[in-house]
């Protein structure tokens, strides 16, 4: 049985990750902890977030048109915090933090949780 993924994307964040790395290049995202922007997901191009051993590489992302895998890390603060969820990845109107590579667009990303059983 192959397990469920820890992240998931909706249409919407798909379609806009798609325009992003036709922009900028490869992606990643970083779950925020809580400063800047709340508890926002932040994509970044590919390296430019500098992840350490306090940081967990939650899932890779495929996206159909894109040629690499995303990675979604967490650091492993939040990754405690959020164990026992499916995290959604989704896309609303709004201007969220200056530092995610979304910000320019008019939307943001944001969380969507998910309990997950055992």
């Amino acid at each position: 049985m192959t397990p469920s993924p820890r992240v998931e994307l909706t249409p919407a964040a798909a379609d806009l990750l798609r325009r992003l790395r036709a922009a900028h290049g490869p992606l990643m995202f970083h779950q925020s902890g809580g400063c800047c922007d709340g508890s926002a997901p932040m994509c970044y191009p590919q390296g430019e977030f500098r992840t350490g051993q306090s940081d967990v590489l939650l899932e890779d992302l495929h996206v159909e048109g894109v040629a690499e895998d995303i990675s979604f890390w967490i650091s492993k603060s939040q990754y405690e915090l959020w164990s026992h969820t499916r995290l959604v990845v989704d896309v609303v109107e709004g201007r969220g933090s200056g530092f995610s590579l979304e910000a320019p667009e008019g939307v943001r990303f944001l969380i969507r949780s998910q309990l997950i059983g055992d």
